[in-house]
């Protein structure tokens, strides 16, 4: 079964008016979790810790840059990074986001902090600025698809948890690391808040599943093809996924141009999405696009297929903007891809009957609650008011 056929191009997309803000949440143009809120319910949908990086990036390189000779991008940004990624892309989403992060007392920290607080409406009342310590910064090169990168910061000083950090929310979103265990995620757990996690690859080369402590305390784990067959001794990723479901409940292993397998250990329910094909401008934070797009369909009780359509259509669509954070879609453009793909000839319906879930969700027309901001060239150029 192959995907709908995606428009080659973006046009520009109509600004509609600014929504207003209620207090630290601006709100999306739709709410995903609308017809499940009630009074009793945490007061954050999704809750993140983690580091924010000042995140350069250069794209329209023909190749790897050469040692001793210098290369020319065709294009640059500069966007929030690290964390800020996955915050985002909850936000844009319509789920209510709360970040616990560090930022630097600098230039590049204030910018971080005024376009997650200001121009995504993420709460960000556990972060704090730590005086004389400078932003992590992350240089970003985009060619061939992939993407090459430098960073380059310090471990801010240690603080003392907050009595109420973590928040109470309905889930969070957490990053494992072999051999560590982050004492938070036990802490949200026992709040009721639902864990998704993902993991990085494994420098130590152990590969021991017993390795990532807190996947004890997690609903999904969402490893790519080649750490879950690592961590599982399979030779084939959808094997990976149903082995990973004797130590967690949902395992979600993505394929890369192949798409997404899912398992649902509790029920026994499997699903398989192909990805979108699509050309791609920058993959940085595409991954944790995918991440919040399964987490928003989850948090609603959306079918598993469906979750895994939405999770690669939301990462299909940040590939083709700048930066991890600021290029994630928001509910306009995810209904502008939907009427474009519904308008062109000769599409398969048995495709487009996979995104079908979409119709009653999507604004039915072109507009946006407010412009989403978009990766610069350089800190403070262009800024919207």
């Amino acid at each position: 079964m192959t995907t709908p056929t995606a428009p080659t191009g973006k046009g520009p997309s109509p600004q509609g008016p600014s929504a207003k803000a209620t207090g630290p949440y601006r709100r999306a143009q739709v709410d995903p979790l609308i017809g499940l809120r009630a009074p009793a319910d945490p007061p954050w949908d999704v809750y993140l810790t983690g580091t924010v990086f000042l995140d350069i990036i250069f794209t329209g390189l023909d190749s790897a840059p050469v040692r001793g000779t210098e290369s020319w991008a065709r294009g640059m940004g500069s966007s929030p990074g690290g964390v800020a990624n996955m915050a985002t892309a909850l936000a844009r989403l319509g789920l209510r986001t709360s970040l616990a992060a560090a930022f630097g007392d600098d230039h590049y920290g204030d910018y971080c902090w005024d376009a997650l607080e200001q121009g995504e409406g993420i709460d960000l009342s556990p972060s704090r600025t730590v005086p004389g310590w400078h932003s992590p910064v992350t240089v970003s090169m985009a060619y061939e698809g992939e993407r090459t990168m430098v960073s380059h910061g310090h471990e801010p000083p240690p603080e003392e948890p907050a009595p109420e950090c973590p928040p109470r929310a309905r889930a969070a979103v957490a990053s494992l690391v072999p051999g560590t265990r982050a004492p938070w995620i036990a802490q949200a757990a026992s709040k009721g808040a639902r864990i998704f996690a993902d993991v990085g690859w494994d420098d130590t080369g152990a590969w021991d599943l017993a390795g990532l402590a807190d996947l004890e305390h997690c609903e999904a784990f969402l490893p790519n093809a080649q750490e879950a067959m690592r961590y599982t001794g399979t030779d084939c990723p959808r094997k990976a996924a149903h082995a990973l479901t004797a130590h967690v409940p949902l395992a979600v292993v993505t394929l890369g141009a192949e798409g997404a397998y899912a398992v649902d250990g509790r029920t026994g329910e499997t699903a398989e999405v192909p990805a979108i094909a699509v050309e791609a401008m920058d993959p940085t934070g595409a991954g944790d696009v995918f991440v919040a797009g399964f987490v928003t369909g989850t948090l609603a009780d959306w079918p598993l297929e469906d979750r895994l359509a939405f999770a690669g259509l939301t990462a299909a669509l940040s590939v083709q903007e700048f930066g991890g954070s600021l290029s994630a879609p928001g509910w306009a453009e995810i209904g502008a891809w939907w009427r474009q793909v519904r308008s062109l000839d000769r599409q398969d319906p048995e495709a487009l009957r996979r995104y079908a879930f979409l119709a009653d969700l999507v604004p039915q027309e072109a507009g946006r609650p407010w412009p989403l901001r978009r990766a610069v060239p350089t800190i403070g150029f262009g800024r919207s008011a």
